[in-house]
């Protein structure tokens, strides 16, 4: 299943937005560094009209619980607009906002 298509089924750029917000404050979690780079290369293709990632990779690379949840993220894109705003109510209130290490690091050391 190509992902191409993605970037055309929002309703707006704050749609969209709203999307990769959830992606990169909740899936994306730098713990897991290939699953995070796979999921931050999804996170692009919701803009790009090219193949960033493919479902292969994602199947390949990000765990059994998030790719149910970005399967579902993409049946929502390719069905309607309310679909996708439950998508973001559901996944905000599943997943937690992963807490960056890298920057925690960084103002831990700036003090």
């Amino acid at each position: 299943m190509t992902l191409t298509d993605l970037n055309h089924g929002f309703r707006d750029n704050e749609q969209r937005r709203r999307v990769q917000r959830v992606v990169h404050d909740r899936l994306a979690d730098d713990r897991d560094p290939q699953e995070c780079r796979f999921l931050m290369r999804f996170w692009w293709q919701l803009v790009m009209s090219y193949q960033e990632v493919s479902m292969d990779e994602l199947s390949l690379n990000v765990g059994k619980p998030k790719l149910d949840v970005i399967e579902a993220l993409i049946n929502a894109i390719r069905s309607s607009h309310a679909d996708i705003d439950a998508w973001i109510t559901t996944t905000q209130q599943v997943f937690p906002v992963v807490q960056d290490r890298g920057f925690r690091a960084a103002q831990d050391n700036a003090r």
